[in-house]
């Protein structure tokens, strides 16, 4: 009896500690879900948003072309008896480039020569004849038709005088013909036409092409609707055209690689491709050594102009909703986020030129936007005192947050 008694004292005791356990454990789940602990502001880097002056400039395509061109063609008839130039090599204006056999126009000028002589010879007793006839002619000596056929004579013996000697001069203009030279200095390209080839006068096809290449130009094609925007922004007092060197132009090659020379803006056409819906910009570069040939693809870069109040943001700060809208988060002066979307006009550099939806005084946040909800209240850190940390591997992707800020919205 005394041990029986002993094992129910211990189960009782066992049950009692158990119970008590329990009821600890109850109590302390509820005092910790009836007060839990106090959340922190996330904590977000700003920038501060400045207008400022800035270059505005564009890049478009273009191709080169030859500053002057001259098709060399024959100016009479015959057979090419030499060619006197190296082809691919430069030559002067002025350079016999063909060699036309000259037997035949040595000729034709040897025979208006004679001719000329000839009528020159028999001027003196017409001369002679007319004054004659008129001094008899007062005293009734000779006849009147007498005198008016030694005028008539004398005059066609000075027409045929101006005859010859114009045939004189087109013969030696037809011989000088025969030597082909350049009517400007450039670079020869290959010739179309070998020696003992018959050519015609101002035939089709040319005998060589000479391009004069320095200065070369650079045909640019601009479309209408950048040059009606540009329009529009000058109009608008966004941009002005009134620094210095507007009209220099910079030149990237097809590597990439800068041309050391600035080129300049000639003029702009006033007849829109309609294939295209675009105008020519033609552009003058000096070419000295010739590094730019005709037909050879570029790159411009254009100045447009000034704009005196630009607004320019870090790219970081700009995410994307699924419909690709520009989307800003900025902390207003109670140090609330607040969304906004924006309208971005270019990319300047690793920045963003806003046209629309921010203004100049603002704060954009352009880290911790991971943590950032429209509404919410942050701590706010100046992006000039921070010291940027390893990105963390917890950090949303862009795509996360604009699912969230489509979410938000």
């Amino acid at each position: 009896m005394f041990i029986t008694s002993n094992k129910g004292a211990q189960v009782t005791s066992i049950v009692f500690l158990l119970t008590a356990s329990l009821l600890m454990a109850g109590c302390e789940q509820r005092s910790s879900t009836a007060a839990p602990p106090p959340q922190t502001a996330a904590e977000v880097v700003v920038v501060n948003v400045e207008a400022q002056p800035v270059e505005l400039t564009t890049k478009l395509p273009g191709r080169t072309s030859a500053y002057r061109i001259a098709e060399i063609r024959p100016q009479v008839n015959g057979l090419i008896m030499k060619r006197q130039f190296t082809e691919g090599a430069d030559v002067k204006a002025g350079e016999v480039l063909y060699q036309i056999d000259p037997a035949s126009f040595q000729a034709a000028l040897d025979n208006a020569k004679a001719a000329l002589n000839r009528s020159k010879a028999n001027l003196p007793a017409v001369q002679l004849r007319a004054e004659r006839s008129k001094r008899l002619v007062s005293k009734k000596a000779v006849s009147q038709q007498t005198y008016d056929d030694a005028k008539a004579a004398l005059n066609q013996a000075l027409a045929d005088i101006q005859y010859y000697q114009a045939m004189v001069e087109t013969a030696k203009i037809n011989l000088n013909y025969t030597h082909i030279t350049s009517p400007i200095s450039g670079r020869i390209g290959r010739s179309n036409f070998t020696d003992g080839a018959i050519v015609t006068a101002y035939q089709p096809t040319a005998l060589a092409t000479v391009q004069q290449l320095d200065p070369i130009y650079v045909d640019v094609p601009q479309s209408t609707v950048q040059m009606l925007h540009l329009k529009q922004r000058m109009e608008a007092g966004d941009l002005n055209q009134n620094g210095s060197n507007q009209e220099q132009v910079s030149i990237i090659m097809e590597d990439g690689s800068t041309y050391p020379l600035h080129g300049k803006f000639q003029f702009r056409d006033v007849t829109v491709d309609p294939t295209t819906a675009s105008v020519l910009l033609r552009v003058e570069v000096p070419n000295p050594d010739g590094t730019l040939l005709p037909g050879m693809f570029v790159q411009v870069v254009m100045k447009e102009g000034d704009s005196e109040h630009a607004i320019i943001i870090p790219q970081q700060a700009v995410f994307r909703d699924r419909k690709g809208t520009p989307i800003v988060m900025i902390v207003d002066s109670n140090n609330t986020v607040q969304q906004r979307v924006i309208t971005i006009d270019r990319v300047l550099g690793d920045k963003w030129l806003v046209k629309s939806g921010i203004k100049a005084g603002e704060r954009i946040i352009v880290e911790g936007l991971q943590k950032a909800h429209p509404g919410d209240a942050v701590k706010v850190i100046s992006a000039q005192a921070h010291v940027p940390e390893q990105k963390k591997s917890t950090e949303l992707s862009t795509n996360q947050i604009a699912d969230r800020a489509e979410g938000e919205a």
